[in-house]
């Protein structure tokens, strides 16, 4: 089950991400850090062991193994369920317990403006130049020049229904914010605080007039505006979900039939085989989210972390990965692979196909700034308040 985050462990975090993430720059140049380090450039011998913190599904022995062969480098992982486990491990030990991590965009900035990662030069990783333009500098792990990381999988929320259920072929995210949805008590929605910039982009396109121009960026009355759209769902709700398998399951068994789902949700339903079904993405388009390899500052064995963090990079690594797991992988040099394996299937995925990462708002940290010279929108702080009043907690 999902472990809420504590407001105030939260709010101790949020002046440092606005003070880190207020400056971010598209340059895909190295430059001093935001805390002045100089980033790391080069790699030196192994240590023998790499201490991880992954999603569940991203680190299997199909290419552990091989890693592990290759450098001796033996690979440890704690799985983290929520982005907020990620951040709260990798403080753990004052961050010399793990060597890195896979943060979403919604934990990356809290992780760097906390000074608990590493910058990584880049230019070490030949294989960099082929990641999809989005993803080589973006503000979930890039600020003021200085990369944090190197991206790893990404892919959409996408609007999941059974089909023979759910009719006709749903267009619009109506079908589980409207209160007068047919399938009340069957609906379900992912289980965080960032769930709330699911409901303010739908308002974005359907209620133009609240002038919402970002999901992560509202200000108090557009955030009441998302919560309350989101507490009417709430009695809807018949179970909200944090781990994948918990969606899963819920389909499986016909307690859910429509909601927001990762592809790797889908992929896994599909291949149960028990119930049929199939995703759109809806007309007022999707949030999403893109995982970066973080080094921590403190990190035990950080040659071993450069080596995996290279090593993930490769093109036939990451189409591994991405068919496993259901997700897309950020080297677009992975597609002819990935195309070539999964045929027709592979249209869910999006592979290279940067104008559609690029229409995908991805996650990433509320903050007071909102980019704009404004200091007036909600934090992250505020969501997860809010989110607890939605959850009834």
């Amino acid at each position: 089950m999902r472990k809420t985050v504590r407001v105030l462990a939260v709010a101790s975090v949020l002046g440092l991400v606005a003070a880190a993430c207020s400056n971010n720059s598209s340059s895909s140049s190295g430059g001093e850090s935001s805390g002045g380090a100089s980033p790391v450039s080069s790699i030196g011998p192994g240590e023998g062991a790499l201490s991880l913190i992954a999603w569940p599904g991203y680190t299997e022995d199909g290419w552990v193994k091989p890693f592990e062969d290759q450098t001796g480098c033996k690979v440890d992982v704690k799985y983290g369920n929520t982005s907020d486990d990620m951040v709260n491990l990798m403080k753990q030990g004052g961050g010399t317990i793990y060597d890195g991590v896979s943060a979403s965009g919604d934990a990356s900035n809290r992780l760097i403006a906390g000074g608990d990662v590493a910058p990584i030069d880049t230019n070490m990783f030949a294989d960099y130049a082929d990641v999809m333009p989005s993803l080589q500098s973006p503000p979930h792990n890039t600020v003021n020049g200085v990369h944090y990381g190197v991206p790893y999988m990404w892919g959409p929320n996408l609007l999941m229904f059974n089909t023979d259920v759910v009719s006709p072929v749903p267009d619009s995210w109506n079908v589980v914010f409207d209160a007068s949805s047919p399938y009340a008590g069957k609906i379900t929605a992912y289980d965080s605080p960032i769930y709330i910039a699911d409901a303010a982009l739908y308002l974005k396109a359907t209620q133009p007039d609240l002038g919402i121009t970002d999901p992560y960026e509202l200000t108090s009355d557009q955030l009441d505006a998302a919560v309350n759209l989101l507490k009417t769902q709430a009695g809807m709700i018949g179970k909200y979900w944090a781990l994948y398998t918990d969606e899963i399951k819920g389909f499986n068994s016909g307690d859910m039939v429509v909601g927001t789902a990762w592809p790797v949700n889908q992929q896994y339903i599909q291949l149960d085989n028990k119930v049929p079904v199939d995703s759109v993405i809806p007309k007022e388009g999707v949030t999403g989210w893109a995982d970066t390899w973080m080094m921590s500052s403190n990190a035990p064995h950080p040659n071993c972390m450069l080596m995996w963090m290279q090593y993930t990079l490769q093109p036939d690594v990451q189409t591994q990965v991405a068919e496993f797991y259901g997700a897309t992988p950020s080297n677009s040099a992975s597609c002819p692979q990935l195309n070539k394996d999964l045929g027709s299937a592979a249209k869910i995925y999006h592979c290279g196909d940067d104008a559609f990462l690029s229409a995908v708002a991805l996650w990433k940290t509320p903050l007071a700034d909102c980019g704009n010279g404004s200091q007036d929108c909600t934090d992250y702080s505020t969501w997860t308040s809010k989110w607890l009043e939605v959850r009834g907690g």
